[in-house]
């Protein structure tokens, strides 16, 4: 009898021992947001275009050619998570190229399109070899995609009167880069 009392009092401890259920439990998820820094430039003509200076019509000596008219077709995208280490991001512009008495200006507006903490347009950018800020204070954002989403981007052109003996008659390609920078 002492013996089934004993295996009656093991087997009850044991049964209460492996018990470990309660009316809660939990589990870990572990959410996953990837670093996203994406930039593209979208235009529904194109973004590659011609600034065509011009002789006045009619042409008559001594008049100085004119500068070509602004032009708004390209639009800057973008989409950014930043990480915890970084403060913001910026958008920096620079040309690989400048041509000889004339002096292009880019100008961004204000994101139209998209959400989170979209950038800050800068004042217009006359564009060098060296980058310059044109968009800052990006953090985690979108802007949409396509044309008529984001920044719309204007450039102007000018052949100033005190550059014009720089002026050479050529057709000179200009890569004009735009780079999504982190800021810590």
């Amino acid at each position: 009898m002492k013996r089934i009392f004993s295996l009656a009092v093991i087997a009850f401890l044991a049964f209460n021992a492996s018990a470990q259920d309660t009316q809660t439990d939990n589990h870990i998820i572990t959410v996953v947001v990837p670093n996203v820094a994406l930039l593209d430039l979208e235009s529904s003509t194109g973004k590659n275009f011609n600034a065509t200076f011009e002789q006045p019509t009619p042409l008559e000596a001594g008049q100085k050619v004119s500068g070509p008219l602004d032009n708004s077709a390209v639009w800057l995208n973008y989409s950014s998570i930043i990480p915890s280490t970084l403060t913001s991001r910026r958008v920096d512009v620079s040309a690989n190229a400048l041509v000889p008495g004339v002096t292009i200006s880019v100008l961004a507006g204000s994101a139209t399109t998209g959400a989170g903490t979209r950038g800050t347009p800068t004042t217009a950018v006359t564009l060098t070899t060296s980058a310059q800020p044109i968009v800052t204070g990006i953090g985690s954002a979108f802007t949409a995609t396509g044309p008529s989403n984001g920044h719309q981007l204007t450039y102007s052109f000018a052949a100033a009167d005190a550059n014009y003996a720089n002026l050479r008659a050529a057709s000179t390609p200009v890569t004009v880069t735009y780079t999504l920078v982190d800021v810590n």
